[in-house]
């Protein structure tokens, strides 16, 4: 699109939003259950690029991830250029030499969705040129190019009201009218649960994550979170969470680092809680293990079951938590974690422990209702809530069960 162009979109869009009224929305279709897909940043950081993006969403394919419900293809920070003279946004010519448009246009030929990265302030936090300023020009250029996802960022908003910004953003999409899931990225700090369900389709609840399973990564004005600080956080946002909007717990780190039972452990903690599955490795160099864990059908079904529902941390039973989700049909999924750094036997009668979920108003109580037990790892049937449950449970691993109601 050459100059002229750029211009009579923008004034074109200009005369739209003066007839709109006065207020926006959200697409309020998108993302009925948690975004499934891949984002650049925590393995490529800035050292992304086209190739990077084409070896992702063909990954995606082969590895059978898209089978698995896997579906955008997510550009972070650093893919940008420069603004032109009417101030329209560019992609690096060295990085991205075909265009965006071009890109996306791969990306949906492999049956998946593209997705894009700004941020709220002057510059991005890798120091790009953002949206403050220049929301509307860029959601022209998003619908444009073919955009379905955008993740919007919080660094260099001195000043701004979060809410504002980010509605800003999203009256700017719906103006644009492509259907874009919009992602908030402003890590908690204005605690967006409260007020972004007419905003956003999720948004972060804590600060970045890292492939460590308990640690804090100091980085002195600000920290990234483990695994288990961040469900710790987690746990008491689950009233905001359903269908349309999600609660963010960050992208996931499975294939990063950690060893296989943290990988485990942390990719089921995450389809507990209705997380967003955006995986952050390599998709092209995974091992086995990593492809098993991040294509396990069954463990999916948990984070997108229809209900939408958060899981609960029920109990602690020596260093061994509890958490348990209600899903569709009356059935339930429970999660046994071993947190800490030896071997746990255990062992968990459901006769003396009647779970009520105030959320959604139910409640297991085996005494009166009989479940078969699957093995969601072992992919394998073990018997039903008649008999106590016993296991080994090796540290920093899970047992992940789905009580399915007998017939």
């Amino acid at each position: 699109m050459n100059i002229r162009r750029y211009a009579c979109a923008f004034y074109l869009l200009v005369a739209m939003i003066a007839t709109m009224p006065v207020y926006a929305q959200k697409f309020d279709t998108l993302a009925l259950t948690p975004p499934m897909g891949w984002n650049s940043w925590n393995k490529f950081a800035c050292n992304v690029n086209e190739g990077v993006v084409r070896a992702a969403a063909d990954a995606m394919v082969a590895s059978g991830m898209k089978d698995a419900g896997y579906e955008y293809i997510v550009i972070d920070d650093c893919w940008q250029g420069t603004r032109d003279s009417l101030g329209f946004i560019h992609p690096d010519p060295i990085k991205f030499p075909s265009g965006m448009k071009t890109l996306a246009e791969y990306v949906h030929s492999k049956g998946l969705k593209f997705g894009i990265y700004s941020c709220a302030g002057s510059k991005t936090c890798g120091g790009y040129p953002a949206g403050r300023g220049h929301e509307y020009q860029d959601a022209i250029m998003y619908a444009q190019w073919g955009v379905d996802y955008l993740k919007y960022d919080w660094c260099n908003t001195e000043n701004l009201n979060a809410v504002g910004a980010y509605t800003t953003m999203r009256d700017a999409l719906y103006a644009a009218g492509r259907p874009i899931v919009f992602s908030l990225c402003e890590w908690g700090n204005n605690k967006p649960w409260s007020w972004a369900k007419d905003i956003g389709h999720l948004w972060r609840t804590t600060g970045d994550i890292a492939a460590c399973f308990d640690c804090e990564v100091n980085h002195g004005n600000w920290s990234q979170w483990g695994v288990m600080k961040i469900a710790d956080l987690e746990k008491e946002l689950r009233q905001y969470a359903g269908p349309g909007h999600w609660n963010d717990p960050d992208m996931l780190e499975v294939g990063n680092g950690m060893s296989v039972n943290e990988d485990r452990a942390h990719f089921s903690l995450w389809c507990m809680l209705a997380a967003p599955l955006m995986s952050g490795n390599d998709l092209s160099a995974m091992n086995a293990d990593t492809k098993n864990i991040l294509t396990n059908k069954e463990v999916i079904a948990l984070d997108q079951d229809s209900l939408g529902i958060q899981a609960f941390r029920y109990d602690s039973i020596d260093s061994v938590e509890v958490w348990v989700k209600p899903l569709v049909n009356n059935n339930w999924a429970v999660c046994f974690l071993n947190r800490s750094m030896e071997t746990k036997k255990f062992q968990f009668d459901w006769s003396k422990n009647i779970i009520t979920d105030t959320l959604s108003q139910r409640t297991l109580n085996t005494n009166e209702i009989t479940y078969s037990i699957r093995n969601l790892w072992m992919k394998k049937n073990i018997g039903t809530t008649n008999k106590i449950l016993k296991a080994e449970l090796p540290s920093h691993d899970v047992l992940v069960v789905r009580l399915s109601q007998q017939k």
